[in-house]
């Protein structure tokens, strides 16, 4: 019976998991190219450290070795790889190091040369081990970290809207790949706990030819124009001479009969053309395309500058737009066209069939006037969590039933050396003191 409420309590905190709105796979052909990239960042760090001067005597012997640097290094044979529940492994082997240095030797008996050159010579080798490890500790520890420091966790996406990328739950590495979850969520930046419950599809990254997959659901896209919503940005205005001149007199013509009726201060007023939404826009993913439908109100009123507004008409607009998705750098951009439009009163069917004559003038102030701003705005597109420094490159856009997934290549944009260095200066790696080995020294 001790079985059934450990049975429940499973169940329910399975029912409560939050679903993730983003995926990220990383494949073992990604690995190769991080390799060469994080070794050429280790041959720098190594060649930069700073060996101290040995000296000191032994029986008749005098030595003192100074002004040591490191010449050149290869680091011949190395293997980086998924390694299951060790995250990656490198393992570097035939490893070879030039030194130059100055040398005083002082010996008072013939033909010890080789001896005391084999004395230096291990002496050497101990020292470097003692100066090598701490600096590949902290290369690997403290600076690296620092680079995925860089990774935009929480950010603003604009004045308006923020984006979280926190991780649901620890990275999954198999033997060829690594795979994360991510919240993937928006969220209005003046609402910062404000959060919306995700029951979209959940998205499935099963492909491994690329080196980064990406995956983004329903909800990913859900969140944002609900977010935008929530801010009060789906609404667009426009007054007097704003109103395309040919639509101006249509929508005079129509509503001539409300018009004549007012006084006479208010007959040659502008004309004032509101949208707005009146529900969050949802989107819809199919393997044929990426639509959003969106419902929204347009009021036409005449605007006398000192008088209050006089309401001429007031509509449901329903329309149905196409997005076309892209990834630039590691900018995830849509570009919207509308596909469908329709106008109807809520008020009445006869009402209804007096819109009729509407319908093309204002779709196509939708598609020349509307349609143009809205892109302009989202242009600028939504950044994926990377390391700075990192772009995609080789970009296939996929859709599926309920959500969409980006096959890329990396391009180290910037190198390793540079990205943390600047880190460095905005004092966001710590130094380390090469005389002092960490606790795994010996082992290294």
């Amino acid at each position: 019976m001790a079985l059934l409420p450990a049975l429940f309590l499973a169940l329910l905190a399975g029912a409560h998991a939050e679903l993730p709105g983003c995926k990220i796979r990383v494949t073992s052909a990604a690995l190769e190219l991080v390799k060469q990239e994080g070794l050429r960042f280790l041959e720098q760090e190594l060649e930069d450290i700073n060996i101290p001067d040995v000296y000191g005597a032994k029986g008749h012997f005098y030595y003192n070795i100074s002004d040591v640097k490191v010449t050149q290094l290869q680091l011949i044979s190395s293997e980086l790889h998924f390694q299951p529940d060790q995250d990656l492994l490198l393992n570097i082997s035939n490893a070879s190091l030039g030194l130059h240095f100055r040398r005083q030797l002082l010996y008072w008996f013939l033909r010890m040369y080789n001896f005391f050159s084999t004395f230096i010579t291990s002496g050497m080798r101990f020292l470097l081990n003692q100066q090598i490890c701490p600096v590949l500790h902290h290369a690997g520890t403290v600076l690296l970290n620092s680079l995925l420091d860089t990774v935009p966790v929480r950010s603003s996406v604009d004045e308006l809207v923020g984006i979280d990328y926190s991780l649901l739950k620890d990275p999954v590495v198999s033997n060829g790949n690594l795979d994360m979850e991510f919240r993937g969520a928006f969220f209005p930046l003046k609402e910062g706990n404000w959060s919306l419950l995700n029951k979209a599809v959940e998205p499935q990254l099963d492909d491994d030819e690329r080196m980064v997959y990406v995956a983004f659901s329903e909800f990913f896209f859900d969140s944002a124009m609900e977010s935008y919503f929530q801010a009060g940005a789906l609404q667009l205005t426009l007054v007097g001479d704003k109103v395309p001149n040919d639509l101006d007199m249509l929508l005079r013509a129509t509503y001539f009969g409300s018009i004549v009726l007012q006084s006479p201060t208010v007959i040659n007023s502008p004309l004032k053309l509101k949208l707005q939404a009146i529900s969050s826009p949802r989107c819809t993913i199919k393997p044929s395309g990426t639509t959003i439908s969106v419902t929204a109100s347009v009021t036409i009123s005449l605007a006398p500058p000192t008088m209050p507004e006089v309401e001429l008409s007031k509509m449901i607009m329903e329309g149905r737009l196409s997005a076309k998705l892209t990834l630039k750098g590691k900018a995830l951009r849509a570009k919207l066209d509308l596909r469908r439009f329709q106008i109807y009163s809520n008020q009445s069917a006869l009402e209804s069939l007096a819109l009729i004559p509407l319908q093309a003038p204002l779709k196509t102030l939708l598609q020349i006037g509307v349609m143009p701003l809205l892109n302009e705005r989202i242009w600028r597109g939504v950044q994926i969590p990377l390391p700075e420094g990192i772009n995609f490159v080789h970009e296939v856009v996929t859709n599926h039933a309920g959500f969409v997934t980006v096959g890329a290549d990396l391009h180290f944009a910037k190198g390793l050396r540079e990205v943390i260095d600047k880190n460095r200066s905005a004092g966001g790696a710590d130094t380390v003191d090469s005389s002092v080995p960490p606790p795994s020294a010996a082992a290294a």
